[in-house]
């Protein structure tokens, strides 16, 4: 069980400051704590951490309300068991998602005293939230505040430095297209828009178009910049000291000759404020930009939606794609060797879920061009499984034994790509109950990779096939079925998903676009089973082409074995197991060779025993 941090000092801090008119012109009866930074990031540098420091928990989503009577938290079913674990008495968990939880506003609005103030910080909340919360607040009378200076920040003891680490420049080796030729590509869309300043605010979409990686966040290879185009040139808001020679020269070489104006990061405000002005037509904002920037602008020229630059990245180039099929066979090659020394020393050593997950680093870094991890490894064993983004702690470590299962949900960043896989394992004896709820969560991951849909649908269409053998037996997740992935990016990547809930800005699918699969179930307490693949949207050849409309389907990279001994085999049709077969014989053809070439044979002994094919 997680330590619970003790709140009640910092919560008393905090009202005092919400009391003062130092920092406000009005008292504020509610605060609001956001779970990002001013980029709208969802990972997020330690200094950035506030929502996690007020309230204890470290989960990546969530919003924290504070009043003078109430502290709030709202999270969605990924994390209601960790932050019901984490967080203190003086904290009431909201959970999202589930239809009896109010949201936020409603909540405010028939908790707060009439006429009051909400205040929150205006860098750390987007616009598209902004806007609906303050129109439902006075509508109940109340306001919503911008809080200039964040009272987070003046209760926040030895609260972290902003991290400002070494920028690199990526060739086009791996990035496909060149600054200039993207910069084009952005300008064709703005001119359908008929805008003249385009802003970009996400980290992963300034670094995808300089083509330049970072480490400011951890596990994310992307830097703190804006990036400002106006008609024929840029602006890069970013530290000076960031700015090397070699970053100067990939700049020069690669824009061509597009002008490009390097500003320190903390002008943004007043940037953008010279940009506005120079023109009369309208200026482009993403809708996840903070309000603190879309404020600056009149309404009347402002356009709130998703940025070119989030479709452009999305659908991968050909030697993005190439990248990202090579990230997948090595990163493959990496997990059957730690998969294989694992079930080898499990009865011999004593290897708990943190040990596991640093051997697994040390054969990640055996590959070429790996970078680091993606993510903080989940390595968890029975119980641990059932808590979706459990990450292994001094404190809560336990050793892998054959008597539980164990999941393991990992990535690789490599300079070619990124990787996301997750694998679920018993060593030894699983139960009954463990084998039915492992084949439904299968068959449900099978069917949605052999899916055919059309072109352009959203993915929230196809997230019902993943669940319909839990849900034949009433079972289900909480969490989403698939999310897009970077190239040697954010291993979450908008704007399409496949999802229960509504992806606002998800454009709909198309060739190229690479998401996971990843179907799971929990039982609290007890266990948890996730399988998750990344796989790559392709075009499909149907009989049939409905309005020429064209149709799509998914090929899965990733490429690591799924443990044949977990399924009731009884429980698959001969269609699931030819397809499980031959995705293993494609284990076996791609991976083999590579582990044959490192010198590997113990893995590959594994990867064959694993791949075993299930007779019909």
């Amino acid at each position: 069980m997680p330590q619970q941090k003790s709140t009640t000092a910092l919560l008393k801090q905090l009202r005092s400051l919400m009391s003062s008119k130092k920092y406000v012109n009005e008292a504020l009866n509610a605060y609001i704590v956001p779970s990002c930074d001013a980029h709208n990031s969802e990972y997020l540098a330690e200094h950035d951490k506030r929502r996690a420091f007020i309230s204890g928990f470290t989960g990546s989503a969530g919003t924290a309300v504070i009043t003078h009577q109430e502290a709030c938290l709202w999270t969605d079913g990924r994390y209601f068991l960790q932050a019901s674990q984490e967080m203190d008495s003086n904290w009431t968990l909201m959970k999202e998602g589930v239809p009896s939880t109010p949201t936020q506003g409603t909540w405010l609005s028939k908790n707060l005293p009439t006429s009051s103030f909400v205040g929150v910080d205006p860098k750390l909340m987007s616009s598209s939230t902004w806007v609906p919360l303050q129109t439902q607040l006075e509508a109940s009378g109340h306001k919503l505040i911008p809080v200039g200076t964040n009272l987070i920040d003046l209760v926040w003891e030895n609260q972290p430095l902003s991290t400002r680490n070494p920028v690199i420049p990526l060739s086009q080796q791996f990035t496909g297209k060149s600054i200039h030729q993207k910069f084009e590509q952005i300008r064709e869309e703005m001119k359908e828009k008929n805008a003249n300043v385009l802003v970009l605010s996400a980290l992963d979409e300034i670094a995808w178009f300089l083509n330049l990686r970072g480490s400011d966040i951890e596990y994310n290879p992307v830097f703190f910049a804006f990036v400002i185009i106006i008609n024929d040139h840029f602006v890069l808001l970013i530290d000076p000291k960031q700015v090397t020679p070699e970053v100067e020269q990939h700049l020069k070489s690669e824009a061509a000759n597009v002008n490009i104006k390097i500003e320190p990061y903390d002008k943004m405000q007043e940037v953008l404020k010279e940009a506005v002005e120079s023109t009369e037509r309208h200026v482009w904002l993403s809708d996840t930009a903070s309000y603190a920037l879309t404020s600056i602008v009149p309404a009347k020229r402002l356009r709130t939606e998703i940025t070119p630059v989030a479709l452009m990245k999305a659908i991968k180039n050909s030697v993005e794609i190439k990248g990202m099929k090579n990230a997948h066979i090595k990163d493959a090659a990496a997990l059957c060797c730690y998969f294989s020394w694992l079930e080898n020393v499990i009865t011999s050593q004593e290897i708990t879920e943190i040990s596991g997950a640093d051997k697994l680093n040390e054969f990640r870094k055996l590959q070429e061009d790996y970078i680091g991890p993606s993510f903080e490894t989940i390595s968890s064993v029975g119980p641990h499984g059932a808590i979706i983004h459990y990450k292994p702690e001094k404190s809560t470590d336990v050793p892998i034994t054959m008597k539980t299962l164990y999941l393991c949900d990992s990535g690789g960043q490599y300079r070619d790509g990124t990787t996301d896989v997750t694998r679920t394992f018993h060593f030894g004896t699983p139960t009954d109950f463990e084998k039915e709820c492992n084949t439904r969560v299968l068959k449900g991951q099978l069917k949605l990779a052999r899916s055919i849909f059309p072109s352009k649908i959203k993915g929230n269409c196809l997230d019902s096939f993943a669940r319909q053998f839990l849900w034949d037996v009433g079972l289900d997740y909480a969490h989403g079925t698939g999310h897009g992935i970077g190239s040697y990016l954010n291993v979450h990547e908008g704007p399409m998903g496949i999802s229960w809930r509504n992806i606002p800005d998800d454009p709909g699918l198309e060739a190229g676009m690479f998401l996971s699969n990843e179907p799971g179930y929990y039982e609290n307490g007890k266990f948890g089973i996730r399988i998750e693949d990344i796989v790559q949207i392709i075009p499909a050849s149907p009989p049939h082409n409905f309005n020429s409309r064209g149709f799509l389907t998914f090929d899965t990279i990733t490429l690591v074995p799924k443990q044949t001994k977990l399924i009731n085999v009884s429980m698959l049709t001969s269609e699931e197991i030819s397809q499980l077969n031959d995705y293993h014989q494609k284990c076996r053809d791609i991976v083999g060779p590579l582990l044959e070439k490192q010198g590997q044979e113990e893995a590959k002994k594994w990867l064959w025993r694993e791949t075993e094919p299930i007779k019909i």
